[in-house]
């Protein structure tokens, strides 16, 4: 009886069981790629902190040449 119950609310609102399985299933789809997209903006973030991200410039890079050359003699 139930069932009957179901399936007259269904055509009441003029919606086949097949249409509504297939928008929530648009929906689950919809909430992943939100997922998806949040978790790729916070891996995406550029640290707010400069200092501690290392920079190779000219002078540590000639410094480097210095020391390995101070251990190689």
């Amino acid at each position: 009886m139930q069932l009957c119950d179901r399936e007259d609310s269904l055509s009441a609102t003029g919606l086949s069981t097949a249409a509504v399985v297939a928008i929530v299933c648009n929906i689950l789809v919809a909430l992943l790629i939100l997922v998806l997209i949040l978790i790729l903006c916070k891996a995406c973030k550029v640290p707010s902190s400069q200092e501690s991200v290392p920079v190779l410039t000219l002078e540590n890079a000639h410094q480097r040449n210095e020391q390995r050359y101070l251990l190689t003699a």
